[in-house]
């Protein structure tokens, strides 16, 4: 019976990453690169470690451009009101720019509400790991991800835009728990 949810489990993040999963840079299968970073949640600093969280349960890492511009912001809010789902499926979220530390304190009490963290990767070298560059290469891509506990990306998704981003990630987390369902 568990030899058949996967391929199901497979195709359903196919699917759903529809025609941007060609745009997305690691694709589903590959190992997450590991890594730690300063972030900060509701204003407080932290060592954000990606095998760490992973310990607890499957991670979405969405790298943005910039905090404060309008996608990111937008991208921010849908996260934050979504956060009671994450949780409810097991998720942690973690969003990357190449923002500064000081920076980013304010974003995560302003446009992240207090509800999860953002991590500083001021010399884009996480972003660089995950092809999340920027076609110039100063900034992070719009790009999202979602590693299972295992280190294995069960999702990734591409776009400028920041409207399908949550959506996505949510999506391929239920998929990820019907598939481990008996």
């Amino acid at each position: 019976m568990k030899k058949r949810l996967v391929p199901v489990f497979f195709s359903t993040v196919l699917l759903l990453a529809g025609t941007q999963f060609a745009h997305a840079e690691l694709p589903v299968g590959k190992t997450a690169p590991p890594f730690t970073l300063q972030a900060s949640m509701g204003g407080k600093d932290f060592r954000f470690s990606l095998a760490d969280t992973l310990k607890k349960g499957p991670v979405v890492l969405y790298f943005y451009p910039a905090a404060f511009t309008p996608g990111c912001t937008i991208e921010a809010h849908d996260f934050a009101e979504a956060m009671d789902e994450f949780h409810a499926l097991g998720a942690n979220v973690i969003g990357v720019s190449t923002d500064d530390i000081e920076k980013l304190r304010r974003f995560s009490v302003s446009e992240c509400r207090s509800k999860f963290p953002v991590a500083a990767d001021p010399d884009g070298s996480v972003s660089a790991a995950y092809d999340s560059k920027s076609p110039g290469g100063t900034h992070a891509s719009r790009t999202s991800y979602v590693i299972a506990p295992g280190g294995r990306i069960l999702m990734s998704y591409t776009d400028r835009s920041p409207d399908e981003h949550v959506r996505r990630t949510l999506a391929a987390l239920h998929a990820w728990k019907d598939a481990r369902k008996p």
